[in-house]
Order: C-alpha cells, then sequence, then structure tokens
C-alpha cells in the first residue's frame, strides 16, 4: 500500500520513496549529504530531471520531517549491523581459521604476502 504524497514522492512500508521505482529518499539522503552535485545523483541512480527535481522540492518543503525519517533509518540500519555483526563473529572467526581450500594453497600465500606489503595483516 502506498499513499502518494506528490506526483514524485509516494510513502510506502520502505518510506519516503520516489514514485514508480523502489529508491528511498533516504539513498539520495546519503548522497546529498556527501556533497555529491545533483547530476550525479540523478545518474547514478537513473532518474529523469524531474524525478529529481521532485525531490529536491520535496526535501526542501519538509526539510524536519525528511531529516527526522532519515535519522530514523540511519539508527536501524546501524542496529541491523551491529546485530548481524555479532551473530557472525564466531562464524567468521572459524572460517578465517581454515585452511586454505585444497588447490589454493599459492593464491593465498599470494594473498597474505600482499596484504603484507599493504601492511593489512
Amino acid at each position: 500500500m502506498q499513499e502518494v504524497l506528490t506526483q514524485t514522492i509516494v510513502r510506502t512500508e520502505r518510506g519516503l520513496s520516489i514514485a514508480g521505482t523502489r529508491i528511498t529518499i533516504y539513498q539520495l539522503m546519503d548522497c546529498l549529504k556527501a556533497n555529491r552535485p545533483t547530476s550525479v545523483i540523478k545518474d547514478l541512480f537513473r532518474l529523469t530531471d524531474e524525478q529529481m527535481s521532485g525531490v529536491l522540492e520535496y526535501i526542501a518543503q519538509h526539510p524536519e520531517q525528511v531529516e527526522e525519517e532519515y535519522q530514523e533509518v540511519l539508527l536501524q540500519a546501524e542496529a541491523s549491523r551491529a546485530y548481524w555483526e555479532e551473530r557472525n563473529r564466531e562464524r567468521l572467526l572459524a572460517i578465517s581459521k581454515l585452511p586454505p581450500s585444497p588447490g589454493t594453497e599459492a593464491l593465498h600465500a599470494k594473498l597474505k604476502k600482499r596484504m603484507s606489503e599493504l601492511g593489512m595483516s
């Protein structure tokens, strides 16, 4: 179910989104906050001029609401990342201690050497 807010912006179960796409305003906010040019953002997400201007207009007209929802999304993303990082910690540790698969020893040795050269070991 979606609620049409403007010709360009709808509210879906994912939050504020661009009508006819699965792109959320929050994805664009990441780029806008990183000071990427709007032309780059438009190309990155394959948006039309009308869609991009509609998004910018909506953000300008509702800055507090958009920022509040954006911060909520960031908190949810961080909580999800922390959950999965903790959940996978033991498994990833066990995997890192496994010996190389048969036939890949030379590749692993080369990778280990290169990582050491880069100071990543």
